[in-house]
């Protein structure tokens, strides 16, 4: 458990801005910044941080929250983990009383794979650093490959025994569990188990035996797969074995190197697209670190939104081969249609970029990139007109291609400007070619419009649904709705503002004024009706607010905003938080608008009592419903208590200036 003060050091320290710029990249749009949002695939920002609040909140999907919030949701964390991953970060010191054997039982799964992963690489690292063969046979290869020690440390490459079961025996007597050898994949069961069985030592064997590793990271830089190369020419062996999916790896959203080179992506406002970790890191070893690859898979869609995330600028650097080729033709189109601004390196003789890399110096390597690098329009038009020379049908197949890739993109204004470019090169009229890429986006199914509308109704009941309250009837909640949200935001923003409470007001017989603050007064018209509120949220904050009174303490926006509860946290920041201030356009009209705190009392007594009616209603109806169960003899109590709701209510409208017809 991580005591309250060392929780307090890590959530001030934590600065949300920073902490989301980890993983987007965030522009200045007013006080606020502005990104694309990583919780849902959208290509216009509407994922928007607060730096003065210490919040951030996305117009889209409705997520929000705080720093800590934001490590939870994207790194899919729990709470005590989201605090270590940030301490970690902050170099803020966490100690830690030591968990009961039945706390370390309750431990999740995918804390315990992390563990296992983090375990692994650390034990393939020494292997291939203190071990003999790894050193001869590991450490030789990535050395012959011209790979430094500080690259090679950088991104903890290491070396598996040739023998089948060194990494799962040596696992097992350091105390992890086969259980979790064998689910992240780092072990396989063999033909011996029997499913239903404990998974024992001798069931298992090593999934790399006598592989070089290459630890595949998360973005927020936790292991969580491998990639493993042999070193045997042996065609009938796999030359690289990756991990399988797991609770922990999806492998179409991983990008390889994306931990390492996501600031340098951002800085540059660029992004280099590979295809295998030895291209990764050879580009790393010539100091070009904003570069990725796919992680043994064809490009997703999932990897390219990551990407996004961080610039829209990609230059794809496919190797020269036939496959390098296809590979690169695969990816072309699903990146435009996720709005990138392409562009295409190829380099000479099927060289890519780690063989490239070790025939030329770091400078040639560096001015042959600049100065080759080519618009995905150019690139491919100038090579497939090479390839259809003088044959006009090839020609209408390779116009009817590019076409087909300008066709996807969704800016209006870069299509229009690939459409101009693509009437030039290939020197046909731009009529034709508008046409033609009218009649495709034509085509295009409306599922998107309905994913986003499906998307916007989800993000109004998130909150609710995620909470594990009894049912309540929803019109009952939604009916009393807006006086709660009202009271509680009263309550969050100006709860210490100090209101004179009169003898008229209270209804009692008083000597002086009563002098209290704004949420006692709440508190008190509340205790003395015996009224709760409907919205089980509400609830929840109202009573979280009592209890810090109870302590002593006066409850903040920022504490509740900060809450360890996402539910809490992520309620006020949507509905409490006010985002847009009064424009002051209205005071050079001569029009003055009076600030809510100078009639704060007027408007909460309102509050509370158009919540009162409503209450008064509800028992109304409720006494009208079992009127009509009730016997004879029963009736006159029930018409008599309807009767005295009636006059309450009647008084509690005239309070409130209304003028009840029936």
């Amino acid at each position: 458990m991580i005591p309250k003060n060392t929780v307090d050091i890590i959530i001030e320290t934590a600065h949300v801005e920073e902490v989301v710029g980890e993983f987007i990249t965030l522009k200045k749009r007013g006080a606020n910044l502005l990104g694309l949002c990583p919780f849902h695939g959208e290509k216009t920002p509407s994922f928007t941080v607060s730096s003065v609040k210490g919040i951030y909140k996305c117009f889209g999907c409705g997520k929000a929250g705080n720093s800590v919030n934001f490590v939870m949701d994207h790194l899919k964390l729990t709470y005590p983990e989201a605090l270590k991953w940030l301490a970690k970060k902050y170099n803020i010191e966490v100690i830690e009383r030591e968990i009961t054997p039945a706390e370390r039982e309750l431990q999740t799964e995918r804390e315990s794979m992390l563990i296992v992963m983090q375990y692994a690489q650390r034990y393939f690292s020494e292997t291939m650093l203190q071990i003999d063969e790894g050193k001869s046979i590991g450490l030789g290869y990535f050395k012959e490959r011209d790979l430094k020690d500080d690259i090679i440390s950088k991104f903890q490459l290491g070396y598996s025994l040739e023998e089948k079961n060194s990494f799962t025996n040596t696992a097992i007597k350091n105390g992890y569990s086969p259980k979790y050898l064998a689910k992240t994949g780092m072990s396989i069961l063999s033909n011996r188990y029997v499913e239903g069985n404990e998974i024992k030592a001798s069931d298992l064997f090593d999934r790399y035996a006598g592989r070089v590793m290459f630890p595949i990271h998360d973005d927020g830089g936790r292991v969580v797969a491998f990639g493993g190369r042999t070193l045997t020419k042996d065609k009938k062996i796999a030359k690289y074995i990756n991990s399988p999916e797991t609770e922990i790896y999806n492998k179409s959203k991983i990008l390889y190197g994306l931990w390492l080179g996501k600031k340098t992506i951002q800085e540059k406002d660029t992004c280099f697209l590979v295809e295998g970790y030895m291209d990764v890191i050879a580009m790393h070893q010539a100091g070009i670190e904003n570069v990725v690859a796919s992680s043994g898979t064809s490009l997703t869609v999932d990897q390219i939104k990551s990407i996004h995330r961080f610039t829209k600028n990609i230059v794809v650097l496919y190797d020269g081969d036939e496959a390098g080729q296809k590979a690169s033709s695969r990816a072309i189109p699903l990146l435009l249609e996720e709005g990138m601004n392409v562009k295409l390196l190829q380099f000479p003789d099927n060289d890519d970029p780690d063989s490239f890399s070790r025939k030329v110096t770091i400078q040639e390597f560096h001015d042959y990139i600049e100065t080759n690098v080519t618009d995905f329009l150019y690139f491919k038009t100038k090579k497939l007109k090479e390839q259809t020379k003088n044959d006009p049908i090839k020609l209408a197949g390779v116009i009817k291609d590019i076409v087909e890739n300008i066709a996807i993109i969704p800016d209006n204004i870069i299509r229009s400007i690939y459409i101009k470019e693509c009437s030039n090169i290939m020197e046909i009229e731009e009529s034709i070619l508008q046409l033609e890429v009218n009649k495709i986006r034509r085509k295009v199914s409306p599922k998107q419009k309905k994913e986003d509308s499906v998307l916007d109704e989800n993000s109004q009941t998130e909150i609710l649904n995620q909470t594990n309250f009894q049912e309540t009837n929803e019109n009952t909640v939604l009916k009393f709705d807006s006086e709660e949200k009202e009271l509680l935001r009263i309550m969050l923003l100006h709860g210490n503002i100090l209101v004179k409470i009169d003898a008229e007001t209270e209804n009692e017989v008083a000597a002086d004024d009563l002098e209290i603050t704004i949420s006692e007064f709440i508190l008190y018209e509340l205790w003395r009706d015996q009224i709760s509120f409907e919205n089980p949220i509400h609830q929840v904050i109202l009573d979280e607010y009592i209890l810090e009174l109870s302590h002593d303490r006066i409850p903040t926006i920022q504490h509740f905003s900060m809450s360890q509860n996402p539910i809490i946290s992520s309620f006020v920041i949507n509905n409490i938080i006010n985002n847009y201030e009064l424009s002051n356009k209205w005071e050079k009209l001569g029009v003055y608008i009076s600030e809510e705190i100078n009639d704060i009392k007027k408007s909460t007594e309102n509050l509370l009592f158009s919540l009162k009616e409503k209450k008064i209603n509800s028992f109304i109806n409720q006494k009208q419903d079992l009127l009509k169960l009730t016997s004879p003899e029963e009736t006159e109590n029930i018409i008599k208590e309807i009767i005295q709701l009636i006059e309450l209510k009647k008084r509690v409208n005239k309070l409130l200036g209304r003028i009840v017809i029936k």
